[in-house]
């Protein structure tokens, strides 16, 4: 029986990795806390270690769980920028991850934030629940014939530019490598620079990468339109914090939705109702009423939850089995 340690254990995900246990012959530890360089040693003894997008899988952390006699970390995210993937391989350790969980899910959540943002939703509901029925800063834009600028045209990508179709926008694209069935749809590939400058909306559905960092800064953001939206699902450091900042102050960014920080690591699924928030630039964020913030939940429905579970225990058991994985994580060459 594979002995298997689940850090960042939420309720959501117990309940979704407990019934799928028996039928792949696991034996699961469920830790609340974070893997970083001070639980690592909460692994020793078992083979499989399972993380979430905000735990810490560095040089230290992996050398850590080597000598506690982890063979594979096992992501239950798309994304890996939290690992070492050069240090892991050095060490043998596997990296598996989930790249396609419900690309639905996320697509779908950067429609809603940016119909949220623009017909301001969240402040009518509020106003109506205390009888305020006037419309004063509540008016929206039609989305019809506007511009979405789309980063990366991966599923996620792919799914919300033909959402976005469907709303008869007019669509651009950016990717390294541009994708010729969406381009038979009509969809514009263009440089990012001149995507920058034509589009009304953004939405960004790329990894976190050396190129990718802070992709939305300062310089960015100048060659924007006036009262440009962006929207970011995807990594939190894509996005310049301090840079948005400054171009909400000057109007130049007109809707931010975000279900990403930068930082967010310190903040995003624990409960701080009660504490006072020590990130002055999140803090500021919230001050702003065209700013809408969810906390990471974009990939949250019944389906992607239940492919995550799926799809992680298929991964460990292949990779034990095989010494590899159709979805493992290899260093670049």
């Amino acid at each position: 029986m594979t002995k298997l340690a689940v850090f960042s254990s939420k309720n959501w995900v117990i309940n979704s990795f407990t019934p799928l246990k028996d039928q792949y012959d696991i034996d699961i530890t469920y830790f609340e806390t974070r893997l970083d360089s001070k639980t690592a040693s909460l692994a020793k003894g078992y083979e499989v270690v399972c993380i979430f997008v905000n735990d810490e899988a560095n040089a230290a952390v992996l050398t850590q769980l080597k000598e506690a006699g982890v063979k594979l970390i096992a992501l239950r995210a798309a994304g890996f920028n939290n690992v070492d993937i050069e240090k892991a391989s050095e060490l043998g350790i596997g990296v598996v991850r989930v790249p396609a969980y419900s690309p639905y899910a996320v697509a779908e959540h950067a429609v809603g934030l940016l119909l949220t943002l623009n017909r301001k939703y969240h402040k009518a509901y509020p106003r109506v629940r205390d009888g305020n029925f006037a419309l004063e800063g509540l008016l929206g834009f039609d989305l019809h014939g506007k511009t979405i600028g789309v980063i990366g045209t991966g599923k996620i990508g792919q799914i919300f530019a033909g959402i976005m179709k469907g709303f008869n926008c007019e669509v651009l694209a950016y990717d390294k490598f541009p994708n010729d069935k969406l381009s038979s749809q009509g969809i514009e590939y263009v440089e990012l620079e001149e995507l920058y400058r034509r589009s009304d909306i953004i939405s960004l559905h790329c990894p976190l990468t050396y190129e990718t960092y802070h992709m939305i800064n300062e310089m960015a953001i100048n060659t924007m339109k006036q009262g440009v939206g962006i929207i970011n699902t995807s990594r939190g450091k894509l996005v310049d914090s301090n840079a948005v900042i400054e171009g909400l102050k000057k109007g130049k960014v007109g809707l931010l939705g975000l279900d990403v920080y930068e930082e967010e690591e310190k903040l995003f699924f624990e409960d701080l109702s009660d504490a006072v928030i020590q990130d002055d630039v999140f803090v500021r964020l919230q001050t702003f009423p065209n700013v809408l913030i969810t906390a990471h939940q974009a990939f949250f429905t019944r389906e992607a939850v239940g492919n995550i579970a799926e799809t992680s225990f298929s991964n460990i058991r292949e990779f034990l089995e095989t010494g590899k994985c159709v979805n493992q994580v290899l260093p670049r060459k």
